[in-house]
């Protein structure tokens, strides 16, 4: 939660913030390049937000996805994705990449769950998922570390 005493890093260092902007601009693009739903997406940016427990980028996200399409029943189960059959075996790969990149597991749980989620998707698809996922959680903790704060819907 915000303090009047936390130091945003996206105002303390502005070449940082718009470097990171860039990487995430260069991000979009892979995504949209490779052929994955602007809905997919947001999707795994809230997974990651949920995992890391950014209420920031939470509350961004939902809303993005839900303008993406997204529906509010999916988004209630996310965080039990794996005992539902309301998400694709894109879908799943893709969540799959988030979490693993998210969690960083050792090395024999990282690689049998990445091995699975490569059978679905194509090089590219994995490619700018696990940047979408290094993006969403460089994200979350520049977020988390600054305090930014959720303001109240109007």
């Amino acid at each position: 939660m915000g303090t009047p005493d936390d130091l945003h890093l996206d105002k303390s260092d502005p070449a940082a913030w718009k470097a990171l902007n860039a990487v995430a601009l260069k991000v979009r693009a892979a995504t949209e390049a490779a052929g994955l739903p602007r809905a997919l997406v947001e999707l795994t940016n809230v997974r990651a937000s949920q995992l890391n427990g950014c209420a920031f980028c939470l509350d961004m996200h939902v809303r993005q996805a839900l303008e993406a399409g997204e529906t509010q029943q999916r988004l209630a189960v996310l965080a039990a994705w794996r005992d539902t059959f309301l998400f694709t075996d894109l879908e799943r790969a893709a969540l799959t990449v988030t979490e693993t990149i998210t969690a960083l597991p050792r090395e024999a749980v990282r690689a049998a769950e990445l091995a699975r989620a490569r059978r679905v998707l194509t090089d590219e698809q994995y490619s700018a998922l696990a940047w979408a996922a290094v993006a969403i959680n460089a994200y979350n903790r520049v977020s988390i570390v600054s305090g930014h704060p959720v303001r109240p819907s109007p």
